[in-house]
């Protein structure tokens, strides 16, 4: 959940007029209602499946996916009803299920993103009294009003009362931190009843690394700690913004923060500014990503763009991007991140041999798998590179401006991929990526979306060298 409030807040980041007095918290009552969601969605499957045996196949296919889209917004809006980490975990698997689920199923669940309502006020003032205690408490003056709310908690602005310095408070819902393994247990039983998800290690495995996340996600005592963190690393560039961690109004379910202002990337303030001003928030964006990806070794795995801003430069000083949740924020062992990094290495390289290494190295593939597929698996893993390979790179002629910078939005490259990879014979072999490379592609496919959004115009190759070569080359 971004913990600001910019100048434009997306429609799907505000909270709606809605309020709810209290959330399901009992493990009882939330085990119930999943349970009978489960039930009653495998009994509507079963009945589904007897009388759809007796239709031709072409019939069957058309109703199993009608079905199945009902089936599925069914299930949303019982998980939507729970709020709390049902809810996130929802949007989780909408994120990164992709691999597990039916299209069906995933696209009900990112309408979960919707469906936010806020937790009044005489609830949210009580885990304030219990979290900060009373004599904290009076050193703030509060808005009752949220100014965000997502599926864990939600945002108030406030001012400390002796310096009058504006900050948010980003509290947790009551009981949400508790119900973690319970509900993931849960919705995994619910998906189990419903019979829409095959289980197997492949996806257990994923489960416990969403798991993780979760318990990660809630601790907002961590979160904090990592926030500050990336405001020591980024504190000499300019280009970054990372909000002031206030740990005196800060508890494992309060995080304080000072207050940053700014515009969401697709807002017309920032859709309208000249091109090279766009060009030089996009190069931020990559820039950021290579220092997750090969300095630090931890990346920021939510692509929400509501947990960045646009803060619009004076005079001589750059715009800015404001980062603002840290809670999804993954450290990545070298053994993952050392491979994935030689690969990209490799792809620009053009050395397709050392790019398969990689790949069998992160179990992305299987070293007795015909070389015809390793390949074609290296030279999709390639293609990805696009936006950042060298000069003599073969490039779309519609992918590049006259000046011939790479065109992000225009290039069409994840379709152009995808498409590629789906008439190969990869898919026979390539079912379920492991859990690493789930959560990096989503981080590599919010990348890209960002500066797609911002239609920005330039060739990545001078951002990504320093990076494949510290040393120089």
């Amino acid at each position: 959940m971004d913990s600001q409030n910019g100048n434009d807040q997306p429609k799907t980041n505000k909270p709606e007029k809605q309020t709810v007095s209290r959330i399901k918290t009992g493990s009882f009552e939330r085990k119930l209602s999943l349970t009978k969601a489960g039930l009653f969605a495998g009994t509507r499957m079963a009945t589904h499946t007897a009388t759809n045996f007796f239709v031709s196949k072409e019939k069957r296919a058309e109703r199993h996916k009608k079905m199945l889209s009902r089936h599925a917004q069914l299930l949303v809006d019982e998980l939507g009803k729970l709020k709390g980490s049902v809810v996130k975990i929802g949007q989780v698997m909408a994120l990164y299920g992709e691999h597990f689920l039916p299209v069906e199923v995933t696209e009900a669940l990112h309408t979960l993103e919707d469906k936010t309502v806020s937790l009044e006020w005489p609830a949210i003032l009580q885990v304030l009294k219990r979290e900060l205690g009373e004599e904290r408490l009076a050193a703030l003056d509060i808005d009752p009003e949220p100014i965000g709310a997502a599926s864990l908690g939600q945002v108030h602005r406030a001012r400390i009362i002796e310096s009058g310095k504006e900050i948010c408070l980003k509290i947790q819902y009551p009981g949400v931190a508790d119900a973690v393994d319970s509900d993931l247990n849960s919705v995994a039983q619910l998906l189990r009843f419903a019979k829409v998800v095959s289980f197997g290690p492949d996806f257990d495995e994923w489960l416990e690394e969403v798991r993780h996340m979760m318990h990660r996600e809630v601790d907002y005592r961590l979160e904090a700690e990592t926030t500050q963190r990336f405001r020591e690393m980024l504190a000499d560039d300019a280009r970054y913004i990372v909000p002031e961690v206030y740990f005196e109004f800060s508890t494992s379910h309060v995080m304080a923060t000072s207050f940053e202002d700014g515009h969401s990337v697709n807002s017309p303030v920032v859709q309208t500014l000249p091109q090279e001003r766009r060009n030089a928030i996009a190069k931020s964006a990559l820039e950021l990503f290579l220092k997750e990806l090969f300095v630090w070794h931890e990346l920021q795995t939510d692509p929400n763009f509501g947990n960045y801003r646009v803060r619009l430069g004076v005079g001589s000083s750059p715009d800015k991007i404001v980062l603002l949740d840290f809670g999804a924020v993954q450290k990545y062992p070298l053994a993952v991140l050392g491979p994935v990094c030689a690969m990209i290495k490799a792809s620009y390289e053009r050395n397709l041999e050392e790019v398969v290494q990689g790949g069998v190295a992160l179990r992305f593939m299987q070293p007795e798998w015909p070389s015809k597929v390793l390949n074609e698996f290296g030279e999709v893993c390639m293609a990805v590179l696009e936006p950042l390979a060298k000069e003599d790179v073969s490039v779309p002629a519609s992918a590049l401006n006259e000046q011939g910078q790479y065109k992000w939005k225009d290039s069409d490259l994840p379709t152009r991929v995808a498409k590629r990879a789906a008439m190969s014979a990869i898919n026979r072999y390539f079912k379920i990526p492991p859990k690493e490379f789930v959560f990096l592609n989503r981080k590599l496919v919010g990348v890209y979306t960002f500066i797609s959004v911002l239609s920005a115009e330039f060739n990545g190759r001078d951002i990504l060298l320093p990076y494949l070569y510290p040393e120089g080359k």
